[in-house]
């Protein structure tokens, strides 16, 4: 076990120290959010209330596109690069390759989230600083991290991966993300305890099931 977790976090630094030289991923992930942002904010002239209530929906949007530049890059970087044949030599379960990437652009979303959304409410004059909601930001951003990096996985192989991830990767994500939106809503806009305490629980039930999907299957996908 202390074998596979320091293969993780060595994967994970190797990745944040690489993104640390070449500012790729997550300076193109916080232009291409603050430019979204910028977008909804200027191009609707809407109430301070309505945009109080378009605030979860068009957070989630931004985090969403933004997150697939992270998964696209952090894995075509690998292959691109050759460092994913010295990645699979390296003798460790092959599950730490998915953990790492999985745990690195995980980072990479939370700081996009924690960016944007004191962007949205400055322009908007709103209030979104709510416990509850940057509790739903963590495990929303982590189910759709560790979906998107399996799927990468999936679709290394491809020509047309860029393009074939996103296609992949949104139907699998509707649960979720009706959970992490519903669950916002009613922190920020107020609501029925009962309801948010079930979009809370198939919230965590997702990111464990993932969990326990990238355990089983990861190791395959990236044999063949």
């Amino acid at each position: 076990m202390r074998v596979f977790l320091n293969a993780v976090a060595a994967i994970f630094w190797k990745d944040l120290l690489a993104e640390r030289r070449t500012r790729e991923i997550l300076g193109t992930m916080l232009v291409f959010a603050l430019t979204v942002i910028l977008i909804f904010v200027f191009a609707f002239d809407l109430s301070v209330d309505m945009r109080s209530k378009a605030a979860p929906g068009v957070i989630w949007v931004t985090l969403c596109f933004a997150g697939t530049i992270s998964l696209n890059r952090s894995m075509s970087l690998e292959k691109d690069r050759e460092g994913f044949d010295g990645l699979l030599l390296a003798p460790v379960d092959h599950t730490a390759i998915y953990f790492g990437k999985a745990l690195v652009n995980w980072v990479y979303m939370l700081i996009t989230a924690f960016v944007i959304v004191p962007v949205y409410a400055l322009f908007n004059n709103i209030d979104l600083f709510s416990a509850g909601f940057f509790g739903v930001i963590v495990l929303g951003t982590l189910g759709y991290i560790l979906t998107g990096t399996l799927l990468s996985a999936l679709s290394l192989q491809l020509r047309t991966r860029d393009m074939l991830l996103p296609v992949l990767l949104f139907p699998v994500l509707i649960p979720l993300l009706l959970a992490v939106v519903r669950a916002s809503t009613i922190l920020l806009q107020g609501g029925i305890q009962g309801e948010l305490s079930t979009w809370l629980l198939i919230l965590a039930g997702y990111d464990l099931l993932f969990t326990a999907v990238g355990l089983l299957v990861f190791d395959k996908i990236i044999e063949e």
